[in-house]
Parts: structure tokens; sequence; C-alpha cells
């Protein structure tokens, strides 16, 4: 997801430690003494950390005061307010730049992977030297592919048709020696961001209303004509044309209130001129809904970005750039958009180039660029792994130096995953310096992301402000006196005890934005704005090192930016919020420079607890209390990596180093003194002691140096992070933290050892002394073994001295960090520090079972609950609102992917498993896919990508998903879901084929299972010992039973396998006034609970006839016979005119032999319905009449009208029978007048087409038997049109969705359009199925008939929702 910070939101700072940088001098950016408190950590020793002589600094130490100072001067004019809007000084770009003004990212290109760059955008169209400033766009997640498979030619015209049906004119001057056109379409919103989709339909609906309007206006004013004509209306006929005129006024309104516009839809046409693959697209839809003809021919033709550079603007309503590419010979193209601003602001950060207003250059305005799409329009803007993947790839086909990626999310393993895995194959192996953003999920400790701070191969950048970006882009009223980070910056260490944040940048900037967004920059601020701003300072290092003809290498090149850098904050602790610190581009050049001759090696560092090969770690992380009381020793490997293509006689075999090993503290961390390290790798042991450390959190670390050039600074570290808990003794489940005096920027944090019989904590927070409002972080954050971190976080504004109350859940004996911060630009201005008193009182309930699962079985569940910290009051609530059903595939398809955007840089190609799944919902209802296997994990996953789609009978795509699914509401009916599954490894794809998926189904809240309590194993038999609540006494262990739900409550349609699932919670609030609630997932902590549905009940009466028969055998012979043959007829198939010719035969046979036999005769007519129309449509219809005529007079509608005048006796069997008969026999007869009624209408719309009548007539436009139009006829077929319909009439309600299309034809017939509209809209909402494509057509070609040609284009558009010609592609 993306790592955006909120659009103009200010952030929060930390204390920072970064080691003296060994090219400059030991000047730190001071904090205030009150500051100081931020960590409540033990400081490092006073002596030197890396005892680098100072006489190697090759940069003066006032130069670096000097800097120092501008830092912290905030007081702006106009020139340094526009620099602050573009921060560069802040990382010395702005020095180096001055020294070497060519070194302006000139040959360094950069790949950027994010939510897309607009190319129109300000500043990014040329680099400082003239160059194209973006090589290439594209979008690697297939969000903007449209499939151009079909393939057509023009006619002697020069026209096609379009792939929405549309007629389109080829332009004459496009070369196109084949004469084949792939054509396909897109709807325009599928390609633009929600954003720009809610302007655009605001304004769109608009321009409809006001045509909506007129046409109300028109249809009252009929109406009004109307009532003035006829004062009193008696006759029925013309009650009904006035119900006609109202039902039309209706429908307007209507239409109004549930306007959806799904926008228009662009026709694409993509052909080859014989050097190129060249695209048009038809954008007319956009600005006039009703031209007959497109405006293809006046579009210029546009080929892949990267051969011409050329992109287009969609209409000057959207403003909304695009480029084009086309890939596996013409089949795919794919229009590349912007799926949010984030992707461009990044791209301007590092290298946007404006000559005319130098100020808001981005850090490397000479840099050129690749814009990679990972995120998925389809999805808002979330990264999908074949995104990451592709882009990957392009990365490595152009060549690029670096790679920004300002993405990320939490993960449960770090530095692992299929994502990492070519991550690291792109730096080793190509030389690709990949940066990305940290994370904005702090101020709490082991908040960093995935991958940027997680990736031992990715330099993860945090977020720091400086005083003049704090009073120029922030425009705060009193800036503060020296740069922190922000608050929300995500921290280290990661959980395996890595460092987690490498450097700090700049996170914040006003650059350029997308054009759609109808402004030129925009303010933003996040660790996605750092990673760029780092970059850009690197592509000004790759500049110098390509123009100085030093190799570039990422391992160099991280070194250097690791050891020049300027610490932010003096303690030891601030190096988990800003990692080393704040980059110096001059600084680390000039590091470069002095170490250009020495091998290009990066220091692999593995730790193992001593005795243990698992798990094996990067650092050093003591963060239990049992790991604090006890010295431990740790095994670390340092292994020297080289670039794949290193020579190993020259490079590996000659690699020797003899390394001093430095300590921060010799009373925390002891090491060996020296090492001599060889190519093969060295392993040595450290023995860590925390057990004299205060509680708190201690920051610590082991280093190796290289003995012959101290200079060089750390080769290598291994990060100790100590974060020893506070012990609650004799059980007291309170903890108080009073009299803090809080500052903007501050941060107070405390270690806990939560009680192990603790589940959830209640805390208060008070605050005094302050005036203007004051805004705080509150952060908990708990590690467990394979699991992402938990955290709960809450941010509250204190407009005036006030209490506020919290309550989270809490893991039982593992260490809580709760990190509380003053937001750093809350209360600035003010000089009145916030006190802020704090308390956590610990609750838990302890029960024997984490989950409760029942098994189907009539027995309960036995749980045993307990409180060991105090009295709580236990009162169990447990409910079941979802049913989750497994489901095999129908089919698989596996696959190589043709294109060499899915070839990896190996050589290797991806391939693709796509499997289907069937589902039905008896009832609407909201459903969730869930595949345990993959879900929620998109960087810690081995296999690269997943993504479905879940689409009706219709191919009416409802949903689309991948790692996260989401809830989405259907309608009942058959539905498919396509599962798309990609990995270059076929075997694993194989294992897949069978894959078990859910579906989740959310229960109506009437429907939800509440679960009942018992004191008593039999309760739930029985009905009595029902169990309510109790206190439970500290020590005291109490016994209840929870019961399954009873038959009768559960939901229909399940079949035995599915699992009903829920929560179950046992405590309740004791802080403050809470409202009685039976939901468990408002209580303090829930659990799940879940309930396998048994196999069916047993039908007992399956099978069993209740009466006797009276008839012979010989009797009951000749029906089952008789029988036998009409099921034969029923089964025999009409799709050859030799099969047609057979059924035909026997169905003759048949009622020569059974004649008068309506069940036979019904059939027959069945039989006729079945079969494809002939060419000859009236012979066809006629035919169709004569049968239904045959099954009219077969029976005895006197008799039949009869018997249903009589009620019949629900008591006798007899009677029950012939009941059934008889409502068979009705409806029958009514099937039959109503296809009757059908095939007059037909047989009328066919005359008139044959035979054109005066002009009032029209002709239908639709060969369907039912889409004719109203039209004159002879006096004699109206007369049995209508006879037919009133005795239909007798025996059916014609309104009912069965009927109704006869009634529509009939109301149509008589002129009311209004009318027939209205029955026509109640068949569409009452169809059981998905709705059929003929009613809309039907419907399209109504309102064409009235004239609403606004309501027809809207109607027309939502067919390519509703009936697409295929599904979309992955």
């Amino acid at each position: 997801m993306l790592v955006l910070a909120v659009f103009k939101a200010a952030a929060a700072p930390l204390q920072s430690f970064s080691p003296s940088p060994f090219l400059s001098s030991p000047s730190l950016i001071r904090r205030r003494s009150r500051r100081r408190r931020g960590t409540r950590a033990m400081p490092f020793s006073s002596s030197a950390v890396f005892q680098s002589p100072p006489s190697v600094s090759a940069t003066s130490g006032e130069e670096l005061n000097g800097s120092a100072s501008a830092l912290q001067s905030f007081r702006l004019n106009e020139s340094t307010f526009l620099a602050s809007l573009m921060p560069k000084k802040e990382i010395g770009a702005d020095r180096f730049l001055e020294s070497h003004p060519h070194y302006d990212g000139r040959g360094a290109l950069i790949a950027i992977f994010d939510s897309g760059v607009d190319p129109a955008a300000a500043g990014l169209q040329v680099t400082s030297d003239g160059k194209p400033k973006i090589v290439d766009i594209l979008d690697c997640t297939g969000s903007g592919d449209i499939d151009t498979t079909k393939v057509v030619k023009a006619n002697e015209d020069g026209y096609i048709t379009g792939g929405s049906g549309a007629p389109l004119v080829i332009n004459p001057s496009w070369k196109n020696p084949s004469g084949e056109w792939h054509i396909g379409y897109k709807l325009i919103y599928e390609l633009f961001t929600d954003t720009l989709t809610s302007r655009l339909k605001k304004e769109r609906k608009k321009k409809w209303d006001e045509r909506n309007q007129e046409a109300i206006s028109e249809a009252l004013k009929q109406l009004n004509e109307f009532d003035q004509k006829h004062a009193k209306v008696e006759e029925i006929s013309l009650k009904r044309v006035r119900e006609d005129l109202q039902i039309k006024v209706d429908f307007l309104r209507k239409q109004a209130d549930s306007y959806d516009d799904r926008g228009p839809v662009i026709d694409a046409v993509v052909w080859n001129d014989g050097d190129v693959w060249r695209v048009a697209l038809d954008t007319q839809s956009l600005e006039d809904d009703d031209s007959e003809l497109g405006k293809l021919a006046d579009f210029i033709p546009l080929t892949n970005y990267r051969i011409e550079r050329k992109y287009g603007i969609f209409s000057k309503l959207d403003a909304c750039s695009f480029v084009t590419n086309v890939y596996d010979e013409g089949n795919i193209l794919s229009i590349v958009t912007d799926c949010s601003p984030h992707g461009t602001h990044v791209a301007g950060i590092a290298t946007a180039f404006h000559p005319q207003e130098p100020l808001l250059n981005g850090v490397a305005p000479g840099a050129q660029l690749i814009s990679c799409k990972i995120g998925d329009t389809r999805l808002g803007s979330m990264e999908t792994g074949t995104g990451l993947t592709r882009a990957l790839i392009a990365a490595v086909e152009h060549k690029c130096d670096l790679i920004n990626m300002s993405y990320g999310e939490p993960t449960l393993l770090p530095d692992y995953g299929r994502f990492i895995d070519l991550v690291n194959e792109v730096v080793d192996k190509h030389h690709l310096i990949f940066i990305s953003s940290a994370g904005n999920s702090g101020p709490a400790l082991s908040t960093v992301g995935a991958p940027g701070g997680t990736s031992s191969s990715i330099i993860g950048i945090g977020a720091y402000v400086s005083p003049a970006m704090a009073a120029g882009a922030h425009c705060v009223v009193e800036p503060p006196s020296e740069g922190l980070e922000y608050t929300w910056s995500s921290r280290g260490p990661t959980i395996d005890g890595d460092l987690g944040v490498c450097l700090s940048a700049p996170g914040g900037a006003v650059a350029p934005v997308p054009t759609w967004t109808l402004q030129r920059r925009m303010l933003m601020n996040g660790t996605s704005m750092a990673s760029p701003s780092a970059c850009g300072g690197v592509a000004l290092l790759i500049s110098a090192m390509k123009a100085e003809g030093i190799p570039v290498s990422p391992y160099s090149v991280r070194k250097a930016l690791e050891n020049t850098t300027v610490p932010v904050g003096d303690l030891p602790e601030d190096t988990l919020s800003t990692g080393r610190g704040l980059m110096q581009v001059d600084s680390a050049h000039e590091y470069i420079q002095r170490s250009k001759n020495l091998p290009c090696v990066w220091y692999r560092v593995k730790i193992n607890q001593s005795g243990k090969t698992t798990p094996t770690f990067r650092g050093i992380y003591l963060r239990e209390s049992s790991e604090c009381r006890q010295t431990t020793e740790w095994t670390v490997q340092v292994e020297p990596r080289f670039h794949e293509e290193a020579s190993k006689l020259e490079e590996l075999v000659p690699f020797e180093e003899c390394i001093q090993l430095y300590t921060s503290n010799n009373l925390v961390a002891r090491a060996p003194e020296y090492l001599l390290l060889t190519h093969n790798g060295r392993t040595f042991n450290i023995v860590v002691d925390p057990t004299n450390l205060n509680e708190g959190m201690h920051y610590h670390e082991v280093y190796g140096m290289d003995c012959k050039a101290p200079w060089r600074g750390p080769l290598f570290r291994v990060p100790i992070t100590i974060t020893k808990p506070t012990v609650l003794k004799d059980r007291n489940p309170v903890v108080a933290v009073t009299g803090i005096p809080f500052s903007p920027g501050l941060i107070e944090r405390r270690f806990i050892e939560v009680p192990c019989a603790a589940s959830w904590a209640e805390a208060t927070m008070r605050t005094s002394g302050f005036d203007t409002p004051r805004r705080f972080f509150v952060d908990t954050v708990q590690l467990c073994p394979l699991k992402r971190p938990i955290k709960w976080e809450s941010v509250v504004t204190f407009s005036c001295p006030s209490l506020k109350s919290f309550t989270f859940p809490v893991k039982g004996g593992q260490t809580l960090e709760l990190a509380i911060a003053q937001f750093w630009s809350s209360g600035i201005g003010s000089h009145e520090a916030t006190i802020v008193d704090f308390e956590i009182r610990f609750h838990g309930i302890n029960t024997n079972k984490e989950e409760v699962v029942l098994d189907g079985s009539e027995a309960p569940i036995r749980i045993d609950a307990k409180a060991l910290l105090s009295s709580e009051k236990l009162v169990p609530v447990a409910n079941l609102n979802k049913i989750r059903i497994p489901y095999r595939p129908v089919d698989s398809n596996l696959r190589p992917l043709p294109t060499n955007r899915d070839k990896l840089p190996s050589g290797k190609q991806i391939l693709a498993l796509t499997l289907t799944y069937k589902f039905k919902l008896e009832d609407g209802a909201e459903v969730k896919p869930h595949v345990p296997l993959l879900n929620n994990r998109i960087y810690d996953n081995k296999f690269e990508s997943q993504f479905y789609v879940i689409s009706d009978s219709n191919k009416q795509v409802y949903e689309m998903g991948d790692v996260y699914p989401n809830s989405v509401k259907l309608p009942k009916g058959d539905y498919t879901l396509q599962l798309y599954i990609r990995h270059e490894n076929v075997q694993y794809l194989e294992k897949m084929k069978q894959l078990v998926l859910f579906i989740e189904r959310k229960l109506e809240e009437k429907e939800f299972i509440r679960l009942n309590f018992f004191s008593q194993p039999d309760g739930p038999i029985m009905g009595n010992g029902g169990f309510k609540s109790s206190t439970l006494v500290p020590g005291e262990m109490e016994a209840f039973y929870v019961g399954p739900p009873t038959k009768d409550k559960l939901p229909k349609n399940c079949p035995a396998g599915s699992v009903l699932l829920g929560a179950i919670s046992y405590g309740k609030f004791s802080l403050g006034v809470k409202k009685k609630s039976q939901n468990p997932q408002e209580r303090p902590v829930s659990y799940q609970i879940s309930y396998v549905m048994p196999p069916n009940k047993f039908d007992e009466d399956k099978g069993k006839d209740s009466s006797t028969c009276s008839k012979s055998v010989s009797e009951r012979l000749e029906e089952e016979v008789r029988d036998a043959k009409i099921r034969l007829l029923s089964s025999l198939k009409q799709s050859t005119e030799e099969e047609r010719s057979a059924w035909k035969e026997l169905a003759t046979s048949l009622k020569s032999e059974y004649p008068k036999y309506t069940p036979l005769l019904a059939k027959i007519l069945e039989g006729l319905l079945s079969r494809s129309p002939s060419e000859d449509k009236i012979s066809y219809n006629e035919e169709v009449i004569n049968a239904a005529d045959e099954v009219i007079e077969s029976i005895d509608k006197d008799e039949l009208a009869k018997y249903f005048s009589v009620k019949a006796d629900p008591e006798d069997d007899d009677a029950e029978k012939i009941k059934k008969k008889m409502e068979l026999t009705r409806d029958q007869l009514a099937e039959a007048l109503y296809q009757k009624g059908l095939a007059l209408a037909e047989i009328a719309s066919l005359k008139v087409e044959k035979a054109p009548v005066d002009s009032e007539a029209g002709s239908t436009k639709d060969s369907e038997r039912t889409t004719e139009k109203s039209v004159p006829e002879s006096h004699d077929a109206s007369d049995t049109f209508e006879q037919n319909f009133k005795e239909l009439k007798k025996w059916v309600d014609v309104k009912s969705s069965k009927y109704a299309m006869l009634l529509m034809l009939h109301e149509k017939r008589c002129g009311r359009l209004g009318t027939a509209l209205e029955v026509l809209n109640n068949m569409i909402q009452d169809d059981s199925d998905p709705p059929k494509k003929k009613l809309y057509d039907l419907k399209i070609s109504l309102l064409d008939e009235i004239g609403w040609t606004h309501v027809t284009s809207y109607e027309r558009r939502w067919m390519y929702v509703r009936f697409p010609a295929s599904l979309p592609l992955f």
C-alpha cells in the first residue's frame, strides 16, 4: 500500500542518534535539553564512538558547523521560502551542486515504482541538459490492459465496427499494410482515480440533470394539457391514458434519484504500420454522448511510449494524460494512467527541472526516469505482486541505476519473500541501488514496514523536517529551533534486530502533481517524500561517479551514505528513529572519491544465539523481561558479498582485511578485539549483559573498522537493542506515569511486561497546564513470533485540560511498549508545556480455550475461567455472524505468459495458473473470498502474485481483489470466481490446482445466532441451568458451558463441512460508563468461535408414497410407457436438420397415439420453443401458434373454471392430488396462451418489416421475438392478439414476471409506452436470475420510441457493465 502521508499534514519528532560522520566533524544537530527526555534511555559513553582520527576528515568542522547553523535558521525571505518547498539544503545537495553544477543527475536513470507518473506534469518534460525526462512509462499491474485479440477489416467506405459496437471511421492516411485492425474497448472510469471520477461524475450529472429536467417539464406539460382537456375522467381508456402520462413523469423523477454514471466507453484500435504498432482511441463519448460517429479518425496515433515519447489527453473535461503500450503482437493494449498523484509527486521531488524556477527543482534535475506503475487502479492504488515483479523486470531491461519505491506495509517475516528474492538478484547481479520509504507507522519502535525498512538489500529512509520546512512548506507560526524526525515516521528495529531505518531525508515537499488535479503542485509529507529526496541525492552521486569514471556499486554507495551522515539527536537511541542520520551528498561524494580503488564489497551479518542454529537474526534485540535478566552469548557471522560478476582470482582470492572490533559500551556488549576477514567470511562471538541496565530503551553497537584505513568508518555493524521492561510486582495490575512535561515533538516511551494473566488494558490520560489545543499520538506495540507487530494506536486532541480514556487488547507475558508523543507541530508558538498523567490498569480473564470450536454435535464445550490480577465480572457473550463454505476449483488452466514484460532477468518465463470456482447464492448476501494460503501477505509471500475476479453468468464483474479480499454485496444467482496465481516454478503451481477457497458470507443481523451458556452439561438439551454472569475472585476458577446453536437457527443451504464463525468474549469494561452490548467485538477483547455444520437431517418421508394406487397393473404400465415416450421426446436434440426431422416425426407419431393428451402437447410446444428459429420466422411463429392452439383445445376450460370456483378440502388426500393436476393444467393453458400471444405479436412485426406501412409505423431494430416496436396491423390480427390476451387474463395475473412480457406488448400496442416501460422495469427487477440482455434491449427500444435520448444513452453505457463481451484481463 502507499506509504503516503496525510496531505498538508504536519508530523512529529523523535530524537535520533547517528555515529560521527567519517568525513566531517562530529558536530551534532543539538536538541533542547527538555527534549532529551524523549526516550529515557542510557546514553553512549562519553568517548568517541568510532575513535576515528579527526585528521582524516575531508570537510572542516567550520563548514559543518556553518551548515548546522543554516539548518537551524528558519527566518525566511522569498528565495528561502521557495527553497523550503523543495528542500535540498538539508542533505547538502545545494552545496554539492554549487561545487559540481554538471553532476546534477546527468547520466543517472531512476525507476520510479509508484502509482504512475504524469508526463504532462510541471517539470517532468526535459532534463537540465535537454534530454527527455521520462524515458518510459509502464503500467506493470495490467489495470489498464484491453483485450484486442478481435481483428476486423474496414468496409469499402472505410468504416469498421469497434469493440463497443459503434461504427468508426478509419483515417485513410493511416498506414496499415495488412488491413487488419485489432479492436477493443474500455470504460473510461476504469482508468481514472476515484477523485477524478468523482469530479467528472458531478460535472456530467449536472448536464444530465438539465436534460432530464427538460424531459420532466415536457412530460408534465403533456399531463397538464390532458387534465385541462378532460376535466372529469371516467372512461377506463382515458384513465389508463392519464396513468400512462403520470407514469412517465414518475419514471423520470425516479431516474434522477437512481442515476449512477458508469462513465463513457472509449473504443481502441491497434494496428501495425509496417514498422511499429500504432494505437488510436475514440474519445468522442467523453464530450458528446449522442454522436452517431466517433472521432477516431481525428486521433493522432500513438505507439509504445519509449519509442516516440508521446502522450495523449482524453479530453479537456478530465485533463488526464495517458500513454499507450502494445504487447503480444497487438493482442494486448495497455493504456497507462496514474492511480493517484503520489507517483508524480515522488518523481518531482527526485528529478523535476524548472528552468524558470530553479529553486523548485527536484534534487537531481539532470536525472532521467522510467515510471513503473505498481499501484493497481482496480484496487484503488494498492500494489500487486504482478506490478512489483514486472517493475523489477523493466528496471533491469532499461539498465536503470536507481529504484525508488514509496510503498510498503507491515510484515510478519522481515527480509523474506518472492519480491525480496528478486530484489536481492537485481541489487547483487545488476548493480541497481534500491531506495524505499521506511513507513509512516511511528512513533513506536519496530514499526518499520516492508520492503523499505525490513530488507537488507534496500536502503530504508526515515522522514525528517527542518525548521525551514516547518516555516515554509508547513506554514507553522513558530518553527522548531532544530530539525527532527516527523512523529509518524516509522522506527526500528526490525523484529530480527536490524536497524530498520538506514538514513533520513526531508519528508515533505511541494512538488508537481498530475494535470487532472487542476493544479501544478501540492504539499505532501511522509516517508514517501523522504525516499525520493534521498534517491535524488544518490542520483547526484551516480552522476559524479560516472563522470569521474568510478564504478557504480550499491555496496560502495550505501557505505558512503551511512558513514557520512549528520546525526539527528544526541542520544544513542535516536539511531532507531533516524537511522545513521541525515544524509549528506557532498560528504558522501568525498568518501566515494577516496574509496574508489577499494573493492566493492557488502558485509552481510548473520547472528544466532550460541548453541542454536535457528532462527537467524540480523541484529540482537532483547525485548522480553526474561531476556534482560541474564547474560547471553551470540555467534556473529560476517560474510563479504561481492557482485556476481566479480573475478574469483582477481577479487575474491586476494580479499583479506584486518578488522578491529569496537563496542559502544564494554559493560553491555563484549567482543574480540581483532578479526581477520577473508572472502569466505568469519565468525566471532559477542557477550551481551543487560542485567545492570536501568529499565527503558538502550541502543548499543559492535562494529568493525579497517585497521589499515580507519577513515572508512565501520565496515559492518551489529545493532544491539535492549528494551528492559518494568516488571509489575505483587500482581499489581496498575502502571502510572505522572507529571511528564511535553513539548512539541517529545516522545515518552515506557516498556512494561504485561502480566501473564492480562488480556486487555484500560488507560486514562489526563492533561493540564496548557493554553492552545494539543495533539498526541498514543501507540502500543507488542511483538510475537511469526506475527505482524500487534499495534494499537490512537490520535487524540485535547482542546483544553481534560481526561480521556482508552481500552486496548494486550498479550499476556509479552513486553508492551507505550509510546506517547506530542505531535511535532502541535503547541508550536506556545511556551507552556503540557503536563500529562497516564495510568494503565491491566485486566484479564483466562480460559482454557483461546479459540472455541463446536464440532457440530449437540454437546456443549466446557470453558474454565479465572482471573489472576483482580476481581473481574464474568459476563460471557457469543454469537455467530458469518458462514464460510469451502470450494474446490471446477477448472484449472496453467500456461506460460506470452509477453516479455513477464520474462525474468534470468530469462525464465513466468507461468500463470487460473483456477475457476463456481458458487450460488439463494438470496442476496455480502460475501468475501478467502484463500488461507495466500491472503494478507504481499512481501512475505513466496508466491509472486494473486488476483481474483467475481462475475455472474452475464460476465458482469462485481468485484476484483488480491491479497486483501473485500466484502461485496451480491444479488441472488450463480457466480464464477477466477483466481489468478503467478510463479516461475511449474511444480509449485501444479500443487495448487486443487487449492481450497472459502466463500465467507455475512449473515443478516436478524440471522445472527446468539449462543447460550449453561452451568450444566445437559443444559442445551434439558433447557435448564442457564449461566448469565459471575464475579471471578483472583485465583479461583469457574467453569461453564457454551452450547451449540439450535438446529432451527442454522442458516439454510449450507452444506456439511461449512463453518459458522463468530466471536466470544468473557469480560466487560470497568472504566467509565459503557452501554450494554451483546456484540462480543464491542467488549474489551474477543476470540474466535466456530461451529462445524453437521450432515443434513435425513428426510424420512423421502421416497414414500402416502396414497395407494387404485389403477390396475396394465393401466399403470400403459401410463409409464406413455410418460417414457414423452421423456424421450423431451431429451432429443434439435441442433441439426436431421435431428429436427427425427423430433418432428416422433412428435407426430405420439400425437396420433395420444391425441388431446395435454402434457404431450405442452412438451411439443416446449420443444418448438427450445429450437432456434429458422430463416422463415413467420412460418416458425405460425408453427408455434398451431402448437399452442392444440394445447388450448385439449383443455376443457369450463371444467377448469368450475374447479377453481370451488375451494378444495386441504385435508382430503385425493382432493390434493386433483388440485395439483388442475394447477398443472392451468399452467399449461396459460403458457400456451402466453407463447401464442408472443408469436402473434412477432408475426405482425415481421409482416410490417416486409411491407412497410404509413410513415407513422416504425420497423423493429431487433430480431428478438420480444423486441418489436409498436406498429399498425390488420384489424383481424389485432383482434386475435387482444382476444388471446383477454383469455390469458382469466387464468393468471399478467402482471407477474412470468407473463408480464405479454402485458408490456399489450400496453405498447395500445400506445401506452410509459406503462409498457413500467411493466418492463418490474420484470427486470423481479427476475430471479441475472437480467437477460433482451429485456434491456427492449427497454432501450422503448426509451428511443418515447424520445428520451439522455436516458437511452445512460442505459446503453450500462450495457457494457451488465453484459461485457468478455471478462477483463488479469
